[in-house]
């Protein structure tokens, strides 16, 4: 669509403004259609085989472009207008196009260039939602534009609405999308796979008082009465879990020559603060990865219901306010969502098989970043946290749990129910073992051709695997790789790295101290000693307390006094420190436990605690009685994955 056209419309009443949204399309205003109809057969419904987890045959039809036209009504809680879809014919005798689609209310599809309405048909909504079939015209044409006019459910799992009351300034309601793995389906008629990458438009109108925000590059932004349109373009394509957006109250601080903050007013510039070093960690990725091809870097911290640490949506990083600690130490996480701008953006797995082709590269180029700014013993110390954590991952789900193993068989499994830190350590620890054969400047050198190789496509282990063994084809050492144990095989990997050691010595030293202590004497490290520790070192030190046996509360008490644990902003000590508190069956902490439970939405921090307290038979009922009084404000992946740890669900 040309926005000049449609910018050129805004004078319009009120009571035209539905209308404007309903016949303005990617090649400008036009009529609404008349009901001339084809008839076509349709086809069965049925999984595609290139991807467990959608309807969609791309390898038919697939969806080359994407432009919404769309309306978000807070008090409806629903996003409604138009969506209109490029499509290619792969196959030239193909007669129509599969998309995925989820509690979608269609009103009508149409072909734009003739008007024609287009017979369609929505199967059964199960698991992975529905397929719609879309006739395409009968014409000798390589190309159509098919129009998609609709209303998403105010249930959609892919949307997160907020009250008012539940924003940090009180005054707006908010919205913001999740679409990653396979909810994108729940607000936009796409063929909602990996493997499938289009560029996009957006026309977006909200109320006047509201900001709108996307995962692409803001051109336009035009008053019309009491509502604000938006105009966004996103040049690269991607996949469709990677479009995104969020509307609320906003405010923006610049924090470097590419890159902005948004958060709400009242902690944007603390947002400012704690991340004011993104160009510099954008630059050392650019050293490791190659050109930054999106252009800006911006950042929006969201409210606290977001499930995640970080969602690497291009041009606008989604992140969690539970990064804001007031002294940056938990600012790494920004470095992860950056190495996303190679790893999973540029280079995507082609379906959530593949993921740790996404996750397990994002934590080596993480890393990577982190062993330049800092060093490399804050590399291998931050490597050494994750493998503690991934055996804690492994041990809960089981050596043998096929969903340990690197490359998964998700049929009839939906990706959220395999989510788990198995593709990020698990992929990290075999990268970093493929580096160890071959020596990190050929790694490196390596991985630069790699992306510049792969970018903008999606592939699948495979082709990794088969890239990387014919880059190295003359190195005798990966002849030694035992290729199916590290993909295919459960548990734990098969090699772990050695470690530098230098930060956790520390740690050990102060952990045997802490565990021969019996409560009743002076804490035996001093408060001079644990000024001394970094942030990180800290965090490890909890994380050692959790893996012993309980701890009395004698000892607990004073090892809240030593680190002043009850007014820490961290939050990973936080969490840590609320785990030993469960484990040390410490009763009067789990009111508190709840409350920060109920102003957090981190799937890393919300899960393990409400599993430890469905565990504790004290707090058991407390927990489900809470979960069940506040999972109206959790976003649909958060609501699902923890109602199945407390075992709401079957």
């Amino acid at each position: 669509m040309s926005l000049g056209v449609f910018f050129g419309l805004l004078n319009l009443k009120k009571n035209l403004f539905h209308s404007c949204l309903s016949v303005l399309f990617v090649s400008g205003a036009y009529s609404l259609r008349n009901n001339t109809r084809i008839t076509y057969k349709m086809p069965s419904s049925g999984l595609s085989p290139m991807d467990p987890n959608s309807f969609s045959r791309p390898d038919l039809a697939v969806v080359t472009n994407i432009f919404m036209a769309l309306d978000i009504n807070f008090t409806r809680r629903v996003i409604s207008g138009n969506t209109d879809l490029t499509v290619q014919k792969v196959d030239q005798k193909v007669e129509e196009v599969i998309l995925d689609i989820k509690d979608l209310n269609i009103e009508a599809i149409y072909e734009t260039q003739s008007n024609i309405k287009l017979d369609y048909k929505i199967s059964e909504t199960g698991p992975f939602g529905s397929k719609l079939t879309v006739a395409l015209p009968d014409k000798n044409l390589e190309n159509y534009i098919i129009s998609v006019r609709y209303e998403t459910s105010p249930n959609a799992s892919g949307l997160q609405w907020l009250n008012p009351e539940h924003t940090a300034g009180k005054k707006f309601p908010f919205v913001f999308s999740q679409f990653q793995a396979i909810h994108a389906r729940s607000v936009i008629p796409c063929q909602d796979t990996p493997s499938v990458k289009t560029k996009y438009t957006a026309v977006i109108s909200v109320p006047k008082d509201l900001t709108v925000v996307m995962s692409a590059i803001n051109k336009h932004k035009k008053p019309l009465l009491e509502r604000t349109m938006y105009a966004f373009e996103q040049n690269i394509p991607v996949q469709s879990y990677l479009i995104a957006l969020a509307a609320g109250e906003l405010e923006s601080r610049e924090i470097g020559p590419r890159s902005k903050v948004w958060a709400e007013k009242q902690i944007v510039d603390a947002a400012a603060f704690e991340f004011s070093d993104t160009e510099r960690q954008l630059k050392t990725a650019e050293d490791i990865c190659g050109p930054y091809v999106w252009g800006i870097y911006d950042l929006l911290v969201l409210p606290p219901s977001f499930p995640f640490g970080g969602m690497e949506n291009p041009c606008l990083t989604f992140v969690t306010p539970t990064l804001l600690a007031g002294d940056r130490s938990l600012a790494n996480v920004v470095a992860h969502e950056i190495a996303h701008s190679w790893t999973g953006n540029l280079v995507t797995n082609a379906n959530f098989e593949h993921f740790w082709l996404n996750e397990g590269f994002t934590m080596f180029i993480e890393r990577k970043v982190l062993g330049r700014l800092q060093g490399v013993k804050y590399e291998d110390f931050h490597a050494y946290e994750g493998y503690l954590e991934l055996q804690e991952t492994v041990n809960r789900m089981g050596e043998k749990d096929p969903l340990t193993k690197l490359v998964l068989n998700l049929e009839g499994v939906h990706p959220d129910d395999s989510f788990s830190l198995i593709p990020y350590e698990k992929g990290y620890i075999f990268l970093r073992y493929l580096q160890s054969l071959v020596g990190i400047t050929a790694f490196e050198s390596f991985l630069k051709t790699y992306f510049e190789t792969y970018k903008y496509k999606s592939i699948k282990t495979s082709d990794f695997q088969e890239y990387f063994k014919n880059h190295f084809k003359s190195n005798t050492a990966i002849t030694k790789i035992d290729w199916d144990t590290w993909l295919y095989g459960t548990g734990m990997p098969p090699i772990i790295p050695d470690y530098d050691q230098t930060l956790r010595n520390t740690c050990q030293d102060y952990i045997k101290q802490f565990i021969s202590w019996n409560g009743q004497d002076s804490f035996p490290i001093s408060s001079q000693d644990i000024a001394a520790l970094i942030p990180d070192q800290k965090i490890h030190f909890l994380r050692l307390i959790l893996k012993e046996e309980p701890q009395s509360l004698e000892k607990l008490r004073g090892l809240e006094t030593a680190f002043d644990l009850a007014n820490v902003k961290n939050s990973e000590m936080k969490f840590l420190w609320f785990r030993i508190c469960i484990k040390g069956r410490w009763e009067e902490k789990i009111e508190g436990i709840l409350s920060w439970l109920n102003g957090v939405g981190r799937m890393k921090y919300t899960r393990p605690l409400y599993r430890d307290l469905y565990n504790w038979e004290a707090s058991k009922t407390t927990a489900i009685n809470n979960f069940e009084k506040y999972r109206s404000y959790m976003m649909h992946v958060s609501e699902y994955t923890i109602a199945k740890d407390l075992h709401l669900l079957k």
